[in-house]
């Protein structure tokens, strides 16, 4: 399955590579490391072709972000989150950490509260 990784505000196709399963490519929200290089996955689409008669998938194109993953980042819910999500202010994104203190850590942060 080709899959494209492109900078989701120009839309410049930034590399491409090939998986041999679909479930393998990475849905929104989840880092991607490729070549030496770090990428969030803000969207994914996929793209079909009409051949006879019945549409078949072709590839799938990723909006990606270059970006570390932060070292305070984990799994949660299928899904990746900044911080500790059992804290009540957290935004549960892999995008910003919190609401009182966004550049962390939530060690430093004095207004934890569980939720």
């Amino acid at each position: 399955m080709r899959v494209q990784l492109r900078d989701p505000h120009s839309l410049v196709l930034l590399d491409e590579l090939d998986l041999d399963d679909l479930a393998d490519a990475p849905q929104p929200g989840r880092w991607l490391e490729h070549g030496g290089r770090s990428f969030l996955v803000l969207q994914r689409s996929h793209r079909y072709r009409l051949r006879d008669g019945r549409y078949e998938l072709v590839s799938v194109a990723l909006d990606v972000k270059p970006q570390q993953r932060p070292a305070d980042a984990r799994p949660w819910k299928g899904g990746w989150v900044i911080g500790d999500p059992s804290c009540r202010f957290n935004a549960l994104s892999p995008l910003l950490r919190c609401a009182v203190l966004p550049e962390g850590p939530c060690e430093r942060c004095g207004s934890h509260q569980p939720r």
